[in-house]
């Protein structure tokens, strides 16, 4: 089942590859965006393997000036198949754990239905993102048309989560696919300065360093003024996900709440299930804070930065472990920036890193210390917030913003096509 997809323009064309949906990607569309306005000849080709994005995946479409085939290919007897044979391959792989072939099928079901597709379109450059089922669907689809590909490895996929480091089909599976395919890239973009420096040590590549920041256009026009916390006035903190669910460091802000003087209400956004939902507000209520989760539904990336405003402080609670975890820097935090939220972050290598440049606008928990945090937080809202406001504010629209990191990415691409004649049209 896939979309019809619009006609291409003939002469050389740029093909981004993700096994997901685009909603569940913002790095795709932000890197289509940016490669058509400076003038490449974009298409995309997308999985459509969560229902409930399609709605988001069509908002996103409806606004694009480059083109895009979506492919539902878990889906009926094809995608039964597909599953079956991911689950011969990820047996087969725990007895041969050096076959490229099996760690292809192992990996992901839809790589070799998505990789026919995108070469299909006969581009110059194939662009992988969404993991490493990004990167070999783009190696793929390059080897069958004889052109080049690109990776983007938002994650240091390698201990990007427990099932990577735990599952020995898929360590297998992931440290195949990336050690017999990172050295053929034409080009790396890496989502924080940490996570470059990761693949360089280990694979000896390159990579450029494109921070997960959106466009000015998504914010507001101005600055959401929020009233100082009071008895009456709540103090409001914003995280948000695709998926709300533990292991996120959300309980460990529940657990920090119940130490805080303030009044405050935590506003969480994504898909959320009745169990997790449940599970929180046990949590909840055993700090004594029966009020303090509101869960809100989930919406485009396109809306993030707007619905973040009107915040006190926005949480991005990366824990240490895994070590991806610790190496990123996600997009919640430039989502708040331009926003206009300071932001609260977990003392991860690299938010510690960033914290420093970011000044007034940011800062530190403690540890796992919750009276010390609970302490700490209270004294922030204490203080004229505005000034935390401001700083943000200025920050995501002056520096930490996609109208200035986008040309990283157009670079990169443009140095990596041969002879740097992509036609633009």
């Amino acid at each position: 089942m896939t979309d019809k997809p619009k006609q291409l323009p003939s002469g050389k064309a740029i093909c981004l590859v993700a096994p997901g949906n685009l909603a569940s990607t913002p790095r795709i569309i932000k890197a289509a965006d940016a490669l058509s306005s400076a003038g490449f000849n974009v298409h995309v080709v997308a999985g459509r393997t969560f229902g409930l994005a399609d709605k988001f995946d069509a908002a996103i479409l409806a606004q694009a000036n480059w083109s895009c085939e979506r492919i539902a290919f878990n889906r009926g007897v094809f995608g039964l198949g597909h599953r079956i044979e991911r689950k011969v391959a990820r047996w087969l792989l725990r007895h041969r754990p050096t076959s490229h072939g099996l760690s292809t099928r192992a990996h992901h079901a839809g790589i070799t239905t998505l990789a026919k597709a995108a070469a299909r379109h006969r581009a110059a450059l194939y662009y992988g993102h969404g993991g490493v089922a990004g990167l070999t669907i783009a190696a793929q689809a390059a080897q069958r048309t004889n052109a080049i590909y690109g990776f983007d490895a938002e994650d240091w996929h390698e201990e990007e989560n427990t099932f990577v480091q735990t599952d020995s089909a898929e360590h297998s599976a992931v440290h195949n696919l990336l050690r017999s395919q990172l050295n053929k890239t034409a080009f790396i973009t890496c989502a924080s300065p940490r996570i470059a420096e990761a693949y360089a040590q280990k694979y000896g590549v390159a990579p450029t360093c494109v921070l997960n920041v959106f466009p000015r256009s998504y914010a507001p026009l101005t600055r959401t003024a929020v009233p100082q916390p009071t008895a009456e006035q709540p103090a409001i903190f914003y995280w948000f996900s695709q998926t709300i669910g533990e292991g996120r460091g959300l309980e460990q802000f529940i657990a920090t709440s119940a130490y805080m003087r303030t009044p405050v209400e935590l506003h969480l956004r994504g898909f959320v299930s009745d169990s997790v939902r449940t599970d929180f507000q046990k949590l909840a209520e055993a700090a004594g804070r029966p009020n303090l989760l509101h869960f809100l539904p989930p919406a485009s990336p396109v809306e993030m930065i707007r619905l973040a405003a009107g915040s006190h402080l926005g949480l991005s609670l990366e824990q240490n472990l895994p070590r991806n975890r610790d190496l990123c820097l996600t997009n919640k935090i430039f989502t708040y920036l331009l926003a206009g939220v300071p932001v609260l972050m977990t003392p991860t290598t690299a938010q510690r890193e960033l914290a420093a440049k970011l000044g007034s606008a940011s800062f530190l928990l403690d540890g796992s210390n919750d009276q010390a945090n609970a302490a700490m937080i209270d004294d922030w809202l204490a203080k004229d917030i505005t000034t935390a406001a401001q700083a943000a504010w200025k920050l995501g629209h002056e520096c930490y913003n996609w109208d200035f990191e986008q040309s990283k990415l157009v670079d990169a691409v443009a140095r990596a096509l041969p002879h740097n004649k992509l036609n633009r049209d």
